[in-house]
């Protein structure tokens, strides 16, 4: 008998697959808690928002955010090298965007339940 036909066998296989599962599950959570502790950071989360409505080079991201142009450049560095940001060249500039629209929507969204949170606004779905 074959380990799909016999009943021991199926459930070793399930259980098999449940831990593939599990695993697979722990390495989204690894990945998402990544992303989640690069958007923690004041700057980072700055950035991606200003990314999040377009394109931008360093200097109209250093103006959007407040910060330091070396400190700008190191959290773009850090995003760049995370694969949240892409760059491409435009003659000497270098210019930065989204890797993909999950950002923006991540970061719209807390930033929604960031103006609950100051508002007093009631929550909903």
């Amino acid at each position: 008998m074959s380990a799909g036909t016999h009943p021991a066998g199926a459930q070793g296989a399930r259980a098999e697959q449940h831990q593939g599962d599990r695993g697979c599950r722990g390495d989204r959570l690894e990945v998402a808690a990544s992303v989640l502790a690069l958007l923690a950071d004041r700057t980072r989360l700055s950035l991606v928002e200003r990314l999040g409505r377009g394109e931008a080079d360093v200097t109209t991201l250093t103006e959007a955010c407040g910060a330091a142009r070396p400190s700008v450049s190191q959290h773009l560095a850090k995003l760049r090298l995370a694969g949240l940001v892409t760059t491409r060249k435009d003659g000497r500039r270098v210019v930065y965007a989204l890797g993909h629209g999950h950002l923006r929507r991540l970061v719209d969204e807390a930033l929604n339940v960031a103006d609950h949170e100051l508002r007093s606004l009631p929550p909903h779905d």
